[in-house]
């Protein structure tokens, strides 16, 4: 019995988990797996998305320590920005974001939503942006002499108490797996900071989930990603004082997709978001789930994901289930890629 940290009700779960049909039979490849989909971008509607799952927890613990503020950091077009800004209306806290750009950006996307809801922004360029734990440090002591007490939430939502998100979301997959008899050969989703990923492979291990938790990076390297996996796997164990064994969890991340860089696409995932949006009426952004997703079905082709040899031992079903984190409104700042 896995006991959870409090946490706030603010995400519309379960959410739903079904097989995408048609795309599994376009895709026009011999004995290829078929896709199952779980539409983590319905748990909210402004505030839809992967983040809201860690948002339950974080801000829980936020509230529990009696913070009036939240500050926390991303890209411009942060989804979890966007999260933090309109959770923080919802519940009367004040928010300050401190975004990454080297331009001037334009109000669209998830930034117009940012300052629709009224957080505080400031704006760092790159270079700034690697002083990052200065600047949380700054704003902290900078609303502590306000009279105000500052609740810092990580890029991403992906710390210790962050991955609790992903644990949970990992028990509704388990009844998702019963409820349509199968046993998946992989778990597929899109990994920008980590947590959804360390959550992932901490909650399949906790509920008995076999199949192999897999990464698409839309930024940094697989590297990074097993360096930034396990310091949230330890961070999760030590604010806990878990005497779960995770040594042998290993993170297991792509980093083959990710483009030109973090947020920038080439026309090859533009391309593929408008197929898969017609096929299935399934909405990608090219900062993550186009990313990962394109990733996932260029290396079905390859033959990575290839049914094992009769004689295998392996239980597992021919399925693959892909975890839609959300991203929609970062395509809003990009539709001008699209060609319509």
């Amino acid at each position: 019995m896995i006991t959870y940290p409090e946490k706030l009700n603010l995400a519309q779960t379960p959410t739903p988990f079904y097989l995408l049909e048609r795309l599994s039979a376009n895709l026009g490849i011999a004995n290829a797996p078929r896709i199952w989909i779980k539409r983590d971008d319905l748990t909210g509607s402004a505030t839809s998305g992967n983040k809201i799952r860690k948002l339950e927890f974080l801000l829980a613990e936020a509230q529990a320590n009696g913070c009036d503020t939240v500050i926390t950091s991303g890209g411009v077009q942060s989804n979890h920005c966007r999260a933090v800004a309109i959770l923080g209306a919802q519940l009367g806290l004040k928010v300050h974001l401190l975004l990454r750009s080297d331009s001037k950006p334009q109000a669209v996307g998830n930034l117009l939503l940012d300052q629709l809801v009224g957080a505080t922004i400031s704006h760092y360029s790159i270079r700034e942006f690697k002083r990052l734990d200065s600047l949380f440090k700054h704003w902290t002591e900078h609303y502590q002499e306000q009279g105000s007490k500052a609740y810092s939430i990580p890029t991403g939502g992906s710390n210790g108490t962050g991955i609790w998100g992903y644990i949970s979301a990992a028990e509704e997959l388990a009844a998702d797996f019963v409820r349509y008899q199968i046993n998946p050969r992989a778990i597929v989703h899109a990994s920008g900071s980590g947590g959804t990923q360390a959550g992932l492979m901490l909650g399949c291990y906790l509920h008995g989930i076999s199949a192999p938790v897999k990464g698409y990076a839309v930024c940094d390297n697989s590297a990074y990603f097993t360096r930034k996996i396990n310091a949230d796997l330890q961070d999760w164990k030590h604010r806990y004082a878990s005497d779960i064994d995770i040594s042998a969890l290993k993170a297991e991340t792509f980093d083959d997709y990710i483009g030109p860089g973090y947020g920038q696409a080439g026309p090859e995932i533009f391309d593929f978001i408008k197929q898969v949006a017609a096929i299935e009426g399934i909405l990608l952004d090219p900062v993550y789930t186009g990313k990962a997703f394109y990733g996932l079905i260029e290396d079905i082709k390859k033959g990575k994901y290839s049914q094992p040899a009769p004689s295998s031992q392996s239980s597992q079903s021919d399925d693959i289930v892909f975890i839609h984190t959300g991203g929609l409104f970062g395509l809003f700042a990009q539709q001008q890629q699209l060609g319509f």
